[in-house]
């Protein structure tokens, strides 16, 4: 799990929009590809998946008002989400200071 200070204070909604209309574009541009990704949202609580090459919930983001929490979900034995797990960790770095 990875811990981000929530410094620019978003809302689980801000945030969820945030992702939703710029992290699918900035992760295709930074990694020269063309994912699909869907995101999910109830409560404090997104959900990241990339239904197009490991099925099922991929990252999960827990919101609140001091910090952003990052689960990664994904089976590194099978796929390796580190790469993805970088670049979610910095948009979301990038977003929130």
């Amino acid at each position: 799990m990875t811990t981000i200070k929530n410094v620019h204070p978003l809302s689980p909604e801000e945030l969820y929009h945030i992702l939703k209309n710029d992290f699918t574009d900035e992760i295709n541009s930074k990694l020269s590809s063309s994912l699909s990704v869907e995101f999910a949202h109830v409560y404090n609580v997104i959900n990241v998946s990339f239904p197009e090459i490991i099925e099922g919930t991929v990252f999960t983001i827990i919101v609140n008002e001091n910090e952003i929490e990052l689960s990664n979900n994904g089976d590194n034995s099978e796929y390796n989400t580190d790469l993805l797990d970088q670049q979610l960790i910095a948009f979301l770095n990038e977003k929130s200071s």
